[in-house]
């Protein structure tokens, strides 16, 4: 039976350099650190770094939850990213974001204030 997500893994060719990074966007250092595998806990899900295979913003979308969006894209924009795609209300109050981290591969943020995380678990 499939219990829901746990892990978006995103290929990098610098992986010391996304390891950096992305515990600056996720303020949290890796749980797990290794030449082939960094890992990281957010929010009860794993972000992955893998350092072999090809970046790219034509796969899957992985959307991370936040509380204000505008906010956190001024705050990654500001850590390097780029914004892909503006803010887009799509319906009910719903927003989301794509950006470009610096190593090729979409950053997608949601903000939805219907969600309940507990209601999940």
């Amino acid at each position: 039976m499939i219990k829901g997500l746990r892990t978006v893994a995103y290929p990098v060719a610098d992986l010391a350099g996304a390891k950096a990074w992305y515990s600056k966007v996720f303020d949290t250092a890796p749980y797990f650190d290794q030449p082939f595998y960094v890992g990281f806990s957010i929010g009860g899900f794993e972000l992955g770094l893998i350092p072999d295979g090809k970046p790219g913003q034509t796969g899957s979308m992985v959307y991370w939850g936040v509380d204000d969006i505008a906010a956190e894209v001024d705050r990654i924009v500001a850590l390097g990213a780029t914004v892909h795609g503006a803010i887009q209300d799509v319906g009910e109050n719903i927003k989301t974001v794509e950006l470009a981290d610096p190593f090729g591969n979409l950053l997608c943020l949601i903000d939805n204030p219907h969600f309940d995380l507990k209601a999940v678990r």
